[in-house]
């Protein structure tokens, strides 16, 4: 039997990790492993047409999987084209492996050709990152960076020559089986006892959740039955807490809607659940606040905390459910709610009224009807911008949909690239990336990727010609909006002279029939939909002081937009209030 070289190796330990795929661009240095992955029926070579794309994909993999994803990316120019598909999936919590290839060993430190210090680079958005200049340093440093990835939650990344790649691997190596999974956390028992404590010793409790509630829905409404309390969301939380919820009062931060804000500051006991929210002006200084994190490091970092709990959402509210005092005041609780269904009422009208004659298309509109339209077992990937607002408003989870977004970096051009990924796992699952025309321009050459594979993503481009974002930030600053127009092209001509299905929708009438249409057919399909750049309500009084990146003091909306069924099921919930 031949000997393995060490690209061969290496592609067998990813294989044995459950790495399906390894998405990137070949060249040079890469070429040794990616001759190893032809040879080897148990791996895929995804060819994107961006580097940048292939580590967006790999994020979205993984967090849809919960499993190990990898990119790849030839040296110099070519691995740097990663880095901000990495820091997406890093600040995500998403498991990736991206193998950095180098120049020849021999040359490093010397100015070489396309040399730069990948191992250096990645450090701030890695949890690993380290060069094999070595064979004998094989298989041990790629099983470290595995077990990095996986069990932080996080990138790792390998940097390797590919003179070293082509070497012969070492016959007695250390292998050992790999870390494919995460454990739970439990938290201390003086921390439970403390929090206990608290909650019965508190007349009105809020629970504030994000990603970190994730597979622990039932727990949480447990435990908001048990105190009577309102729960509200992040962003990231929304898939996984707004369904099927009827102490919902909707999300906080600039996107948000409802009564989250009220709850947060109205009560006298905020615990935040498995959540980095980021924007301190939406939080309370003057409430008790706890919060329960799985990551230690995320704990207090963005408001003072009475207590900081460190453990998994779901194991802490198992310790505590049994042993809280069962609360039967629902007057906070019942108030909020009132208030949530009557913020939403309020701006309910936003999206219905003459719609069907508005030109351009009320976005509002599109991402209604889309949400209506979609599978329930969808998978949405949504640009940040104003495709994020939408998102945030009109989409609704039911416990099988999936929304993936660049939501903690806040990225560009991300979702066309997680919309591959999502449905190279499944191709028989509808994928939807809700695209900005900003977004899908930026790296609209890995449309071809969709049509190369056969990827049945339908895009949705809400085109308005504009970066709506930036525009409402400049705005709000007090400065004249400059430099946030597109000059565009018909996008659905550009897809159909790639080979896919394009329809231009530009009246209210033709979207249901050309989202029908799309949804219909079996291969990629873009929807350009031409949208109302103008689909934002500026409060009267808004001053720049108020603004820091896209924290606004709470006391004001910025967006006036409606929010889909959210109305309904406030209504709904309203009705289950027991009445005197």
């Amino acid at each position: 039997m031949a000997k393995q070289n060490v690209a061969e190796q290496f592609v067998d330990i990813l294989v044995r990790a459950g790495v399906q795929r390894l998405y990137g661009v070949v060249g040079d240095s890469l070429n040794p492993v990616v001759d190893a992955i032809r040879r080897n029926s148990a791996i895929d070579w995804v060819q994107v047409r961006h580097e940048e794309t292939a580590a967006f994909a790999a994020g979205a993999e993984a967090q849809i999987t919960g499993k190990l994803a990898a990119c790849a990316g030839s040296c110099g120019p070519g691995n740097l084209h990663l880095i901000n598909g990495l820091y997406d999936a890093h600040r995500s919590m998403a498991p990736v492996l991206a193998l950095a290839s180098q120049i020849p060993s021999s040359e490093i430190g010397l100015g070489y050709f396309q040399e730069t210090h990948p191992d250096q680079l990645f450090r701030e958005c890695s949890h690993y990152s380290e060069l094999i200049s070595n064979p004998q340093q094989m298989p041990r440093l790629l099983q470290t960076a595995i077990q990095h990835a996986v069990g932080r939650s996080g990138v790792s990344v390998v940097s390797l020559p590919g003179d070293i790649a082509s070497q012969t691997a070492p016959e007695k190596t250390m292998e050992h089986a790999l870390v494919t999974s995460r454990p739970t956390v439990r938290p201390g028992d003086t921390e439970i006892d403390k929090l206990i404590r608290m909650i019965d010793e508190a007349d009105r409790v809020t629970l504030f959740c994000g990603s970190g509630t994730a597979g622990a829905h039932a727990e949480v409404m447990e435990f908001a039955e048990r105190v009577k309390s309102p729960v509200g969301h992040a962003l990231r939380g929304k898939e996984w807490i707004q369904y099927d919820n009827p102490y919902d009062v909707g999300m906080s931060g600039l996107l948000g809607y409802g009564a989250a804000y009220e709850a947060t500051h109205e009560c006298d006991l905020l615990i935040l659940l498995g959540t980095d929210f980021p924007y301190q002006a939406f939080l309370p200084d003057d409430v008790k606040i706890v919060q329960v994190d799985v990551r230690p490091e995320h704990l207090g970092r963005r408001s003072k905390l009475d207590l900081a709990v460190w453990g998994d959402v779901r194991e802490t509210l198992r310790c505590l459910i049994p042993r809280v005092r069962a609360k039967s005041d629902r007057r906070f609780l019942d108030k909020m709610l009132k208030k949530h269904a009557d913020a939403l009422e309020g701006v309910i009208k936003a999206y219905t009224r003459k719609v069907e004659k508005h030109i351009p298309i009320h976005p509002e509109y599109v991402a209604s009807v889309l949400d209506d339209m979609a599978d329930d077992d969808a998978v949405f990937t949504v640009d940040t911008g104003m495709c994020n607002v939408w998102a945030a408003r009109y989409l609704s989870p039911n416990g099988q949909r999936r929304i993936i977004g660049s939501f903690s970096h806040g990225s560009m051009a991300n979702a066309l690239p997680q919309a591959i990924g999502a449905q190279f796992i499944d191709r028989d699952r509808q994928v939807i990336s809700m695209s900005g025309d900003g977004g899908f321009s930026m790296l609209m050459g890995d449309f071809l990727t969709l049509v190369q594979y056969d990827l049945p993503v339908k895009v949705v481009l809400f085109n308005n010609s504009s970066l709506g974002m930036v525009e409402l930030e400049m705005l709000v600053a007090g400065l004249p909006a400059y430099g946030t127009t597109n000059v565009n092209p018909d996008f659905s001509a550009i897809a159909r002279a790639a080979g896919a299905y394009g329809v231009r929708v530009e009246k209210p009438k033709q979207l249901e029939g050309a989202l029908k249409a799309a949804f219909k057919h079996k291969g990629p399909a873009l929807v350009d939909v031409v949208t109302d750049p103008n689909a934002l309500s500026i409060p009267p009084k808004i001053s720049a002081d108020m603004v820091t990146g896209f924290a606004l003091s709470a006391s004001k909306m910025v967006l006036d937009g409606g929010v889909g069924r959210m109305v309904q099921m406030a209504r709904s919930n309203l009705r289950n209030v027991p009445r005197p």
